[in-house]
């Protein structure tokens, strides 16, 4: 380790005091050990804060010094450069309680923390009987995740669900925002890396648990079918075009079982690239750029990518 990366590290600790941090910190962290894909360099730090205090006194601290961060989730939908990422990434992996707050006759509100998987928040509706997630199914990641990409399939959007979400300011303190207040878009919002989700406000329709169950079932059904869902992926690659979808684009360019390093367009979805053994960000990034240029030949569509690449090119001594 450079005598510049020791005094980094040394400023940065002095921000896990005892009196203002609970959780686990790790130094130079390799990425690929917290993403979907298994691929990504070091981050400088990697802090997983185990309640909110210790959230709100890191994210005040960063403000202050000035330090870069990056929130992260169940690590999907991303890739990580291999020179990892500047800074401080924070987990949220402690941040997983489902609160009923309050209910009526047609629905029931839930607070949810950001940190909670996904699929969790899919399951207890489908066992509570609570309808408007079940076309989530089958998506990894968080439920923060989930709102900052605008997380969706089969005609259901989170977005859909979303009352307003708990936000942890620059100063340290939980603002809360309305969805109303939320751009939200093509998986995608207004909500930037920047801004750390504490939880979020959800509002489902009470139902029953058969029709809630059988839905669900059906949507996850269809998935696994047509989703290598258990290869290790970011998901889709690239953001379907009006009109069509990205995985036909690219299988009609003939990039279906295409291959850069240990990055493979898969054969079951074409718009999921998987790492077939140890594959490099970078090999990932051609790999884009070449299914994209093939696909702008064949049909005259630029694709604009669904993943977000994150981080550096290299590691920063």
């Amino acid at each position: 380790m450079s005598e510049k990366t020791e005094v980094k590290n040394k400023k940065l600790k002095d921000i896990f005091s005892k009196d203002l941090f609970k959780g686990e910190v790790k130094f130079m962290e390799p990425m690929k050990n917290h993403t979907s894909l298994r691929i990504g360099g070091p981050a400088d730090v990697f802090v997983v804060p185990q309640d909110l205090p210790s959230l709100m006194n890191i994210k005040k601290n960063l403000k202050n010094r000035r330090i870069p961060f990056f929130p992260i989730g169940g690590g999907t939908n991303i890739l990580v450069k291999d020179g990892g990422i500047e800074g401080m990434v924070i987990s949220s992996k402690f941040f997983r309680r489902i609160e009923i707050f309050s209910k009526n006759e047609a629905y029931v509100n839930l607070n949810v923390e950001s940190g909670t998987p996904l699929q969790r928040l899919v399951n207890f509706s489908k066992e509570q009987g609570y309808s408007g997630v079940e076309g989530l199914t089958g998506i990894p990641g968080t439920v923060g995740g989930a709102i900052c990409g605008n997380a969706g399939a089969f005609g259901y959007e989170i977005k859909d669900v979303l009352i307003a979400v708990e936000i942890i300011g620059d100063k340290g303190k939980t603002e809360k925002v309305k969805a109303e207040k939320i751009d939200f878009g093509y998986r995608n919002s207004s909500i930037s890396s920047e801004q750390l989700i504490s939880s979020a406000e959800i509002r489902l329709r009470r139902d029953t648990r058969e029709r809630v169950s059988a839905k669900t079932d059906d949507f996850l059904k269809i998935k696994r079918e047509r989703q290598p869902l258990w290869e290790p992926s970011a998901g889709c690659v690239f953001k379907n075009p009006p009109g069509t979808s990205a995985g036909k684009l690219i299988e009609e360019a003939g990039c279906k079982g295409m291959r850069t390093g240990d990055v493979e367009v898969s054969n079951i979805h074409t718009n999921f690239f998987i790492n077939i053994g140890n594959a490099k960000a970078s090999d990932f990034i051609t790999l884009m750029e070449t299914v994209a240029q093939k696909v702008e030949e064949i049909s005259g569509i630029v694709l604009v990518p669904e993943i977000k690449i994150v981080g550096r090119d290299e590691v920063q001594n």
